[in-house]
């Protein structure tokens, strides 16, 4: 049933065979299947218990414990009612005891969304810190699970921890989205058979969230399924936006704020920049919200390459990418869409040209397969991209790299990347662009280095005199999903 996912499996069930007591935090965005990955491997696990309880979203203490005492009851004392506790301590020390009295050699602790349960004023980490530290640490039949979305929860309260529960834990598991390897293997297993041309142009719009490829159907073309996913009245990911933000974060109008602001950069910005674009001169929060975006996966900070270690922000979220662009102008304008509104948006230079920076993103998390198309994945080789702007009314020329690796071979690899329904063909004039592309990188960085450039693109190069002389090596679609 769990496609992918080895790595992680191979680590949850070590920690169950494990003749120790086990504390693992496990996190990832919404929707990335953490719950369906630990109920497929241990609620039904010969030799073992399971005891899973989920935290109600904006629910209270009163509510969260008297759901508690139920999943008590249905686990331990075969659905038989008992009083819910007046507090995490209390409902800890039910729960101890019930572990205690089975005849169970494992059992599965399970705390799914712990964000949620762990109400403002609650106690919970505090109780959780408790037992932990002074009962189940010392049982090497507890396997203890505490899962969140809200990844920053998780992060400040549990993995980077201060208080009692610091360095606790014996297993972190980040869950993140299908490659487009692990993507392509999950539609397969749902009977859904896709060229790697055709499920890239889905990748790019809904991205390796498994909840989000579940939807589509085999029966519909790939514009069919996402005008029914993003464009058709009750389509899941045409109101998911919102929803997913104040799913994550308590506060979501700043971090709506500052994605929106960040989605209109499309080669990133920088902290200063963003500071001033959305008019605040007190950075006091800007700080925990970015950071709370990086961890959530929908952005990345990095810092261009020869630049003063100043970090800068991206969209990496496909989804996210797509919404801002293509979903929320269209509801922003009121009408109904036609049932083939997105089969003719697909077919728009519009469309096209926003390819080109959706397949970007998708190549910068598949670097380790470019790597090896490019025979560097023995080489130590940071990936970077750079950008030369000169100043205004400078007679100097700019120039933009998709993506450098940076390599300890004496040799700088620079890749420009290509989204194209055809073989890509350089002519004279763009091959005057790539060579000045190369000479103002070289003038600019005063580099030393051997340059060598590479073409990634989906379907290939045609070969003639031009691609010949400016590209050293080609990184097609295919190599991605190897």
């Amino acid at each position: 049933m769990i496609v992918g996912r080895a790595a992680e499996i191979k680590l949850l069930e070590g920690m169950w065979r494990s003749n120790k007591a086990e504390f693992c935090a496990l996190y990832g965005r919404r929707r990335i299947g953490k719950t369906f990955l630990v109920r497929e491997l241990f609620e039904k696990k010969k030799g073992s218990l399971y005891f899973e309880v989920t935290g109600m979203k904006d629910g209270s203490l009163k509510g969260q414990l008297k759901h508690f005492a139920s999943k008590l009851s249905k686990t331990f004392y075969k659905g038989i009612s008992i009083t819910p506790s007046h507090s995490w301590e209390d409902a800890f020390g039910s729960l101890n005891e019930a572990i205690l009295n089975t005849k169970y050699k494992k059992v599965v602790v399970f705390l799914d969304e712990l964000p949620w349960l762990a109400t403002k004023r609650s106690g919970l980490i505090q109780a959780l810190d408790y037992f932990w530290n002074t009962e189940w640490v010392k049982n090497k039949k507890i396997k203890l699970i505490a899962c969140g979305s809200a990844a920053s929860w998780i992060l400040n309260n549990l993995i980077n921890a201060k208080g009692g529960l610091h360095n606790r834990l014996t297993q972190v598991v980040l869950l993140e989205p299908f490659n487009l390897k692990t993507a392509k293997e999950f539609l397969s297993k749902q009977g859904i058979r896709l060229s790697n041309k055709q499920l890239l142009d889905i990748y790019m719009i809904i991205g390796g969230i498994p909840f989000y490829l579940e939807q589509l159907k085999k029966s519909k073309s790939v514009s069919q399924n996402i005008n029914s996913l993003c464009f058709s009245k009750n389509g899941l990911l045409k109101e998911e936006f919102s929803r997913l933000f104040k799913s994550l974060f308590k506060n979501s109008r700043l971090h709506l704020k500052l994605i929106k602001e960040i989605a209109k950069k499309r080669y990133g910005i920088s902290r200063e920049e963003l500071l001033k674009n959305i008019g605040e001169i007190s950075s006091g929060w800007i700080n925990e919200k970015l950071n709370e975006l990086v961890a959530a996966g929908f952005i990345k900070s990095f810092t261009p390459y020869g630049k003063i270690k100043k970090p800068c922000y991206k969209i990496i979220d496909e989804y996210s990418l797509f919404y801002l662009r293509w979903i929320k102008p269209e509801l922003s304008s009121g009408h109904d869409f036609a049932k083939n509104h997105w089969h003719i948006k697909s077919k728009t230079p519009s469309w096209t040209a926003w390819a080109g920076y959706a397949f970007e993103s998708v190549c910068e998390k598949h670097l380790e397969q470019i790597r090896v198309a490019l025979e560097i994945d023995k080489i130590d080789s940071p990936a970077h991209n750079w950008k030369y702007a000169p100043l205004q009314h400078s007679k100097e020329s700019g120039a933009q790299i998709d993506l450098l690796f940076d390599r300890d071979d004496s040799a700088i690899t620079l890749c420009e990347i290509k989204y194209s329904n055809e073989k890509f063909v350089i002519n004279k004039d763009y091959a005057r662009v790539l060579a000045n592309k190369v000479d103002v990188f070289e003038a600019e960085t005063k580099t030393k280095k051997q340059i060598l450039f590479a073409l990634i693109t989906t379907i290939g190069v045609k070969a003639n005199l031009y691609s010949e002389d400016q590209i050293d090596s080609v990184v097609m679609l295919d190599d991605l999903f190897k």
